[in-house]
């Protein structure tokens, strides 16, 4: 069977207030039904009828997942402070919070009031994962875009676009010193692509985080610079503005070391908020299939299909995306009860799940990273015209 959505309506409206309470009524005006077997939670009908989920909690967020996918939207999952239970709260999907949280073209504003990104990262062995970070940030509508690496990586990054301002000073004893000549133009940084795991790198960037933190600047946490976290909690320990990023490896880490056991995805959402708690009230988005996000407070799904490609560089494009989008959320304050940190990371992951569904469809297994940052632009364009 094959569910096509129809455009977002009243009835899709009535459908999403309609989770929350395990009755959902189904219709010609939420689903287009094609041939095909039918599935026992979704059949089509002349008339609306009512139907009651299974009475089983992992039948019940099994099915409202796969609804809401259906429909572009997402749940969220708040966790009981005192009995550890999860309640679900049916939330505004991904494409509101996009088109919410991205501001218009203004002929009014100067260059710079977008969006200054600085990417932290890049060394002889790692050219790409920075380059990567730095231009999806511009792709999405950022003003400028900084990339802080090592004197050898320079002119390769340099290399790939004139759009971007890279300082070769990454290796320099006066590092800490340049970066925080630049910390207060910055509107977030994000550290750790293409970084390395040199003793003396990593020291210099725990400096460049302590004074990002004193001035308040958002940091988006990724690639190596997780290794440095993971072993160095302080560093982003109840800082509101952090963001850490791990894939599967790197969230595994986290959990052994902060919550001193194995990672548990059969209570994925549970953990991630007891992680999230652990570290102080850091946001977390867990990457996988569908990513996670939590402040300990709420737990965000964002499960948009992208596509089975796994070209290496996504997740590169991804800390760049919720740069953009943090600078965004923070500054505008969209949602004075929501957590802004948590509104920009969803809306990165989506849009980036969009973009790289765009480009599997012409590119299929040729698909790579710069297929995927081309598509960046127009995704957003799909979701929040510029005029």
């Amino acid at each position: 069977m094959q569910i096509q959505p129809s455009t977002q309506s009243p009835a899709t409206l009535r459908f999403l207030a309609a989770i929350s309470t395990g009755t959902i009524q189904l219709g010609f005006t939420l689903f287009k039904l094609n041939t095909g077997p039918l599935n026992e939670s979704v059949r089509p009908v002349e008339h609306r009828r009512n139907y009651s989920f299974a009475s089983s909690t992992v039948a019940v967020l099994r099915r409202q997942s796969f609804l809401i996918r259906a429909l572009g939207g997402g749940i969220h999952h708040k966790v009981d402070s005192t009995t550890g239970s999860i309640m679900q709260e049916t939330e505004a999907d991904a494409v509101s919070i996009i088109r919410a949280i991205t501001p218009t073209l203004d002929p009014t504003r100067h260059k710079g009031q977008a969006g200054r990104i600085a990417v932290i990262g890049g060394c002889r062995e790692y050219t790409g994962a920075p380059y990567f970070a730095a231009i999806s940030a511009l792709k999405i509508g950022a003003d400028l875009s900084h990339v802080f690496c090592t004197k050898d990586a320079a002119p390769i990054i340099k290399s790939y676009s004139p759009e971007l301002i890279v300082h070769p000073v990454l290796e320099e004893s006066y590092i800490v010193a340049e970066v925080d000549k630049w910390m207060e133009r910055f509107d977030c940084l994000v550290v750790g692509p293409g970084l390395g795991r040199d003793p003396f790198l990593l020291d210099c960037v725990s400096e460049i985080m302590k004074h990002a933190r004193h001035s308040n600047v958002p940091i988006v946490v990724d690639g190596d610079a997780l290794f440095l976290v993971t072993n160095n909690l302080d560093l982003v320990h109840g800082y509101p503005l952090a963001v850490l990023t791990p894939n599967v490896n790197e969230y595994k880490r986290l959990v052994q070391k902060v919550l001193k056991c194995e990672v548990d995805d059969a209570d994925a959402h549970k953990q991630l908020s007891s992680l999230s708690k652990q570290i102080g009230g850091v946001t977390i988005l867990r990457k996988g299939r569908s990513d996670l996000i939590s402040d300990g407070d709420l737990v965000n799904s964002v499960s948009i299909y992208g596509s089975p490609r796994r070209c290496g560089g996504q997740g590169d494009i991804l800390s760049g995306s919720v740069a953009v989008f943090l600078s965004w959320a923070h500054r505008d304050s969209v949602a004075a009860d929501r957590n802004p940190t948590i509104l920009g990371c969803i809306a990165g992951s989506a849009l980036l799940r969009k973009a790289v569904s765009l480009a599997f469809e012409t590119r299929k297994r040729a698909t790579l990273t710069t297929d995927i940052i081309e598509c960046l632009g127009r995704s957003l364009e799909d979701i929040s015209p510029a005029c």
